[in-house]
């Protein structure tokens, strides 16, 4: 009996280390405006995210980043633009960091919410209360 209870004592730990190992942010997401693509890895401590593709990046894969608040930064390239960084955390919320929005050429206070393994939630604030949140999707 007891050799049957470590037994299944020592599965159980098993079962809980693999599941939260499988939990990472790590990999690509679908975002909900413009089938558009962001790939997240791990930045030492943090975590980032770059766009790798889209619909503008589809049609135009030179697209700049024309709409960026600074005006000198307008001309980069939208593919591979470093769309959030420095969001420390784990295992399942960083924050801290800040998140680019093309669409507006704003940079907001950041947070990512990993839901499950294949629902991400990313918030970016001008100042709490006011704040955005998208639902990424992962991509197998």
């Amino acid at each position: 009996m007891l050799i049957k209870s470590v037994t299944l004592a020592l599965l159980s730990a098993a079962a809980l280390s693999t599941a939260a190992l499988a939990a990472s942010p790590v990999g690509d997401w679908k975002t909900p405006e413009k089938n558009g693509v962001v790939k997240v890895t791990e930045c030492g401590d943090a975590i980032c995210g770059k766009l790798m593709d889209g619909d503008d990046i589809r049609a135009n894969p030179a697209i700049p980043d024309a709409r960026n608040s600074d005006v000198s930064l307008r001309t980069r390239p939208l593919k591979g633009l470093t769309l959030f960084s420095g969001v420390k955390g784990g295992p399942t919320e960083w924050k801290g960091g800040t998140v680019y929005n093309p669409e507006d050429g704003k940079t907001y206070h950041g947070s990512i919410k990993l839901v499950d393994d294949d629902t991400l939630k990313l918030t970016g604030c001008i100042v709490y209360p006011l704040c955005k949140t998208q639902t990424w999707t992962r991509i197998k």
